[in-house]
C-alpha cells in the first residue's frame, strides 16, 4: 500500500501531522485488508471559518465541524480504492477544543478524525443505526491497535 499525502495548511495552529496521517492511514489499510493500492490523499488544515463555508455549501449545515470528506470518486464499502482517494479537511479552533473538552490529546483525537475521515472516503457512513455502529466499530478497533482509547466510551468510563 502506498498513499501518497498531500497536506495543506491553510489555517490554524497545526504541529507536523504528516507521520500521524500516514500512521492512521497504514491502520486503516491493514484492517481493511486493502493492499496493493496505490493512491493520493489531500489532507487540509485550516479553521472554522473555511470548514463553516464548506459545510454550508456542500451539506447546507451553516456551522463549523471537526472533519469533512469529499471523495474523489463514489465507492462502496469494501471496495478497492482507485488512484485518488480524496480530501480530508479539519478544523483547527473545534478539533482543539473537542479535544480539550473529551480530556483527549490533540494527536490522538486528530488521529481520530483521520481514521474516520478517510472512512468515509472508502465508502463508510454514519447515516443509520445499523452503519453507524459498523463504522464506529471500525475506528474503535483501529484506534485501539494504534495505543488510541475507545472515542465513543461514555464519559464514566475510564479511559
Amino acid at each position: 500500500m502506498l498513499v501518497e499525502i498531500d497536506i495543506a495548511e491553510n489555517a490554524g495552529d497545526w504541529p507536523d501531522v504528516k507521520d500521524l496521517a500516514q500512521r492512521a492511514i497504514t491502520h486503516v489499510f491493514d484492517m481493511l485488508e486493502i493492499a496493493d493500492v496505490e493512491s493520493e490523499l489531500s489532507l487540509v488544515l485550516t479553521n472554522d471559518a473555511e470548514v463553516q463555508g464548506l459545510n454550508a455549501a456542500w451539506r447546507k449545515k451553516d456551522k463549523p465541524t471537526n472533519v469533512l470528506s469529499f471523495p474523489a470518486f463514489e465507492i462502496e464499502a469494501g471496495q478497492k480504492p482507485g488512484p485518488m482517494l480524496g480530501d480530508i479537511v479539519l478544523a483547527y479552533e473545534t478539533v482543539k477544543r473537542e479535544a480539550e473538552q473529551e480530556s483527549k490529546s490533540f494527536e490522538d483525537h486528530t488521529s481520530h478524525l483521520i481514521v474516520h475521515g478517510l472512512l468515509h472516503l472508502l465508502g463508510y457512513d454514519h447515516e443509520n443505526d445499523t452503519e453507524a455502529e459498523h463504522m464506529e466499530g471500525l475506528e474503535t478497533t483501529i484506534l485501539g491497535k494504534m495505543g488510541i482509547d475507545d472515542p465513543y466510551a461514555p464519559d464514566d468510563v475510564a479511559r
